[in-house]
């Protein structure tokens, strides 16, 4: 974090004892842990979007061709 800005956030007690439960080791700062959380809702992310290709192609198998760009915004 050396040299990047830095900013005071307030979070409710219940948020702080939340992430005192899921950090990964004892001196892990809550940025850590937050980083990691959004890191892990970036992947879960990107996994969707694969698994949505996928099934469009499968869709388009079973009921032929059709508008699935619906599917792109889910």
């Amino acid at each position: 974090m050396a040299g990047e800005d830095v900013t005071t956030v307030q979070l409710n007690k219940s948020v702080v004892r939340a992430l005192k439960r899921i950090k990964k080791y004892p001196r892990e700062t809550y940025n850590e842990v937050i980083m990691s959380l959004i890191e892990a809702a970036e992947e879960t992310k990107e996994f969707d979007k694969f698994i949505q290709e996928a099934q469009k192609a499968k869709m388009k198998e079973l009921w032929g061709e059709g508008d699935y760009t619906a599917w792109e915004h889910a």
